[in-house]
């Protein structure tokens, strides 16, 4: 088995190789999630955002995408509220966020990959997007103090850490009372072929570290969130498998029957308690 660090650096520089490709115009790691002509039709993260969404955003910004699903579309952003991003990108959702909260509102990226930050800005600076701010850091650290964002969106990022408790713990601590989890993140249903859980080329993939669904939902309560709810977007089968499967030094067919319809693309909300539980709310010391 990898060391987290081990994992860090190798997703961390698949990601820098895959923004270094956008600005190129070559698809990388997973595929590409835009509509752009010739665009990959990768099972993953084909498809997901429409032209009218992707008008007037930079090329690069749509290219550098790769995620596996549109949290933007699916949660419920208002003006003026504060948006943090976890593992931004390119700055896509980030810029469809900022569209979003309005001139009042506030946006965040945050990313670890020096090459993706760098790319982010680039397109915040071609868009003239003024209310966007990124940050370089890790997800299981966010820069950010405690109860200080209304919503928090990721897209296929919270797969890739090794630590998803922390990642989850640190969500909750940034929330406000009352803030909201809307992510895109690949989940298994059932389980999975020890042969992909060890291949550290599928980190970067956004396969390998996918977590279980009942696995997901237990570390959401556990780190205190209420109103769980994962909602299924893609269910993969056996010939998407295949695709993404080349390459990895695996018996191809042999886990591509394994898993067929066992990976989903997912919408997972959640919600910050206004109030946390106490011990006189629970009358022990009335």
């Amino acid at each position: 088995m990898k060391k987290d660090s081990e994992i860090k650096d190798h997703v961390r520089a698949e990601y820098g190789q895959a923004a270094r490709q956008a600005r190129s115009g070559r698809p990388s790691c997973c595929g590409t999630g835009g509509v752009l002509e010739g665009a990959s039709l990768d099972p993953i993260t084909g498809n997901l955002y429409g032209l009218q969404e992707t008008e007037g955003l930079p090329t690069e910004a749509v290219r550098a995408s790769f995620g596996c699903g549109n949290p933007t579309a699916l949660a419920t952003i208002q003006p003026g509220e504060t948006v943090l991003d976890l593992g931004s990108g390119g700055g896509i959702d980030v810029f469809l966020s900022a569209r979003r909260v309005g001139p009042t509102g506030k946006v965040y990226g945050l990313d670890m990959t020096d090459e993706m930050l760098a790319l982010a800005k680039e397109n915040q600076q071609k868009a003239g997007v003024t209310n966007v701010e990124f940050l370089k850091g890790d997800i299981e650290q966010i820069p950010l103090p405690d109860n200080s964002v209304d919503l928090i969106i990721s897209n296929c990022v919270i797969n890739l850490s090794p630590d998803k408790d922390q990642v989850l713990n640190e969500a909750f601590r940034v929330l406000k009372p009352g803030g909201r989890l809307a992510v895109s993140d690949i989940v298994v249903r059932g389980s999975m072929p020890q042969e992909i859980r060890h291949s550290v080329e599928l980190w970067a993939g956004c396969v390998a570290g996918a977590l279980e669904q009942s696995v997901y939902l237990t570390k959401l309560q556990q780190a205190g969130f209420e109103q769980i709810n994962i909602e299924p977007t893609r269910i993969y089968t056996a010939e998407d498998a295949r695709e993404f499967l080349m390459g990895t030094g695996l018996q191809v067919e042999k886990v591509a029957r394994d898993i067929d319809g066992k990976f989903m693309s997912g919408f997972i909300r959640a919600v910050k308690p206004v109030q946390t539980k106490s011990c006189c709310a629970l009358t022990c010391c009335a």
